[in-house]
């Protein structure tokens, strides 16, 4: 089958699921009823081609070329992930996943047997959407979050991560580090779109290894900053907002906002990035004034001393409001994520194979960044138009996702079949 026909065929099927009616975006929250349908999508697929499936003791899905384990250590793995963050788009995890079953149907047009092992991956909870916590399926798996760790995350709801992985039919006591998983590993290649505008803003000459097209829509990862998540608890004191003079009130929406101020200005100078996504009040009535805001900062830097610095400036300002408002900042630091130099040999094979891809470096995380204090890993990247992502608004042109599919192919060929 043709790659444009296998991809558009496997996009068509899974588009419809988890989207919402009334703003476009998806809601693949892990372990949900929409993340289940991504789930048996991803199962069928792997059947129809008859791959080996398997559910490891995280929840990631794997699907395995000729039913082989990898034992010896050399298979070559591709995929992404299926769940999304709140209406997001169509495309950050899922082009990945598509692609890498695409992939296998050009390398079998093409009459390719591999000489190694190959597999598709679908990592769990990725996004963090609705836990908390970025890429759990991988973090679990490379042993950078401890099960004891994960049975305390929860929902916004309350239910934990345990509740809900057993309610969607999962044994959460199975959790944990999975070496003898990854030690059958000997790359691991995931293609994502890119959350950014470099490559369309990239003429790349034509090169061997793929048409013109190919070098100007897709680009290689060079390193993923280091980044991180913080919680800042403001608390003040609940007040009537139509009696409680100005000058009498404690209140945190103002020491919040300030916040928010600050940390565009800090990152601003730093050459960073810094975002208050999220955030909850308390008692959250509309003539209350709040007693408790919290609000969850992401930040990121294109190195380690720069993220720090900008963090402590943030906190420090925060701490200095409050002061001014009679509120109590707190900050709890969620996740850190240090930064991720792709395997140079491995990066650099690939952009040869690619007749001289860009290389360029992203400020977003990814399973294969955690992964990559484990295994040689890789990234690929797909022109995204506008650079939006995380939003409906996210696209990739229809040419460009089957150049992809076409790179990945010869990537795979030139690692599976040395």
């Amino acid at each position: 089958m043709r790659p444009g026909a296998s991809f558009h065929q496997m996009w068509r099927e899974l588009l419809p699921v988890g989207r919402s009616a009334a703003t476009g975006g998806y809601r693949r929250h892990a372990w949900t009823g929409a993340d289940a349908e991504c789930r048996a999508w991803f199962r069928a697929q792997a059947e129809a081609r008859a791959l080996a499936y398997e559910t490891d003791r995280n929840g990631n899905q794997w699907a395995w070329l000729d039913g082989s384990d990898g034992a010896a250590g050399n298979a070559v793995v591709t995929g992404s992930h299926l769940d999304s963050v709140p209406d997001g788009g169509a495309f950050d995890g899922p082009l990945g996943v598509v692609s890498a079953f695409a992939a296998l149907d050009e390398l079998h047009g093409r009459g390719v047997r591999p000489a190694r092992p190959l597999a598709v991956v679908n990592f769990a909870d990725e996004e963090g959407a609705r836990f908390g916590l970025a890429c759990v399926g991988s973090r679990l798996a490379a042993g950078q979050l401890t099960p004891e760790q994960a049975r305390e995350l929860r929902d916004d709801d309350g239910v934990s991560l345990p509740r809900a992985m057993e309610r969607a039919g999962h044994d959460p006591d199975a959790i944990g580090p999975d070496p003898e998983r990854l030690a059958r590993i000997g790359a691991f290649v995931e293609l994502h779109i890119e959350q950014g505008r470099n490559l369309a803003a990239e003429d790349a000459p034509p090169g061997a290894a793929g048409a013109p097209a190919a070098g100007r829509a897709v680009g290689v990862a060079s390193a993923i900053w280091p980044h991180g998540r913080w919680r800042f608890d403001f608390r003040g004191e609940a007040n009537h907002a139509g009696t409680t003079r100005l000058e009498d009130r404690r209140d945190p929406m103002l020491t919040y906002a300030n916040t928010v101020l600050a940390a565009r200005k800090k990152a601003r100078l730093a050459g960073a990035l810094a975002t208050f996504g999220k955030v909850a009040v308390e008692p959250n009535g509309v003539n209350a004034i709040a007693s408790l805001v919290r609000g969850w900062l992401d930040s990121r830097a294109p190195d380690e001393e720069t993220l720090a610095a900008v963090v402590a400036e943030i906190e420090r300002s925060a701490a200095e409001r409050g002061a001014r408002d009679g509120v109590r900042v707190a900050v709890t630091r969620e996740s850190a994520t240090p930064v991720v130099e792709f395997a140079h040999g491995l990066r650099d094979r690939i952009a040869a194979r690619l007749g001289g891809a860009p290389v360029l470096p992203t400020g977003a995380g990814h399973d294969a960044g955690i992964l990559s204090a484990e295994i040689p890993t890789a990234m690929l990247f797909v022109r995204n138009p506008t650079g939006v992502s995380h939003s409906p608004a996210e696209s990739a042109e229809e040419d460009d996702c089957v150049a992809g599919v076409r790179a990945l192919a010869d990537v795979l060929e030139d690692l599976a079949c040395p």
